[in-house]
């Protein structure tokens, strides 16, 4: 007979939304164990660009990403380490009349929301980022946004909940979870969890789980396919991305310029996402068309990970619908960097106080109860 261990909650998935979670009941004095299948924040909490963005977010993002901000601050104080976070400012860049129209009406609609973007015409902007390509007709910009390591936050918040006495099981996948009396057994290879409340915060697995509790969502895996270059002189100075998401571009301090490639290959036998070189070649030809100053850099790595994707690439984030002590947590669609310290609270606040103030309504998985191919846009989108 395996390990068996009772405990207020059990958390299945480690990124770092799981994390913070772990961290925020902890100080609320509730017993967690938490089950990951390889170690922490090195899913999709791990590979993704790095941007600490609310600009180009959907709006429904906006309270969420508001509160996210404000964590964001004094994040490296929480955890005892540096991530590395910069608020570099973020600008999304226009390359057609078009494109300008579109920033125009978000910038409107975002400031209702509570963020403030500028905007800047092809002089302004030309101002501002003088190494821009000729197709760049103008641009704008959140002046509070930034960029942040994500190899090093999510295992910083699992450090930190075991030091606050989380139980922090790494190499760990889930193999079982049903409803017993009023709780919740959760089962792997030589342990047995009972607990009061279960999240289900397992990324691309999550499907499976909600699927266990009657609960089946159009999850699907998204693969970002990135890239590093050698260090080389600083002078990208702000985080990049552009409208229609295809280009994404930061560069550290080191002077290492990271940035996106299209889409990456789902290894199912390892479930792990693999880059594709054409794919890598496409990205850095449709990134020189706007920072041609890197064309002399040589690309060091390319990598992938696992995202999980909704068809409205919004999350589900919220009770279950049919399991009362469930909280779902999962299909961040590419863009769940920024908001995961907040997630992390949110799920919290459902557990400990049975509501949160931030707005999660349209968050909600029933909204998928009559869904079917076709019934949502269906793109994809990876600017962290």
């Amino acid at each position: 007979m395996g390990e068996r261990i009772t405990t207020d909650v059990a958390i299945v998935g480690g990124g770092i939304a799981a994390c913070a979670a772990a961290v925020a009941l902890r100080r609320a004095g509730l017993s967690v164990v938490l089950m990951e299948k390889r170690r922490c924040g090195a899913g999709a909490s791990g590979v993704n660009f790095g941007g600490v963005r609310r600009q180009g977010r959907d709006l429904r993002e906006m309270p969420l990403a508001n509160r996210a901000r404000l964590l964001w601050d004094g994040l490296s104080a929480l955890l005892g380490e540096d991530v590395e976070f910069e608020s570099s400012g973020h600008i999304k860049l226009a390359r057609s009349e078009a494109d300008l129209a579109e920033l125009e009406r978000y910038s409107h609609a975002a400031r209702a929301v509570g963020l403030d973007l500028t905007m800047l015409g092809t002089n302004a902007v030309r101002a501002e980022l003088p190494w821009l390509g000729e197709r760049v007709v103008g641009a704008s910009l959140s002046p509070d946004c930034g960029q942040a390591n994500p190899r090093v936050v999510g295992p910083a918040f699992a450090r930190l909940a075991r030091r606050m006495g989380a139980d922090i099981r790494e190499f760990t996948p889930a193999t079982g979870a049903w409803r017993a009396g009023d709780g919740f057994v959760v089962t792997a290879e030589g342990l047995e969890v009972s607990a009061k409340y279960l999240v289900n915060a397992a990324g691309a697995g999550s499907r499976l789980l909600a699927a266990a509790f009657g609960e089946d969502v159009p999850v699907t895996p998204l693969m970002p396919n990135m890239i590093v270059t050698e260090p080389m002189r600083y002078f990208i100075n702000r985080s990049i991305g552009v409208c229609g998401g295809d280009v994404y571009v930061r560069q550290i301090q080191r002077g290492n310029v990271i940035f996106g490639g299209g889409m990456g290959w789902l290894d199912h036998e390892l479930g792990l996402g693999r880059p594709v070189s054409d794919n890598t070649l496409d990205g850095i030809n449709r990134t020189l068309q706007v920072i041609p100053g890197i064309a002399q850099a040589q690309v060091i790595r390319t990598w992938s990970g696992v995202d999980s994707q909704m068809p409205d690439h919004i999350p589900v984030l919220g009770p279950s619908a049919t399991t009362p002590g469930l909280i779902h947590a999962f299909g961040f669609s590419g863009h769940g960097f920024q908001i995961a310290p907040a997630v992390g609270e949110v799920i919290a606040d459902l557990i400990v106080d049975g509501q949160t103030p931030t707005a999660i309504a349209d968050f909600t998985i029933t909204r998928f109860r009559n869904w079917t191919p076709g019934t949502t846009e269906e793109t994809t989108h990876t600017e962290h």
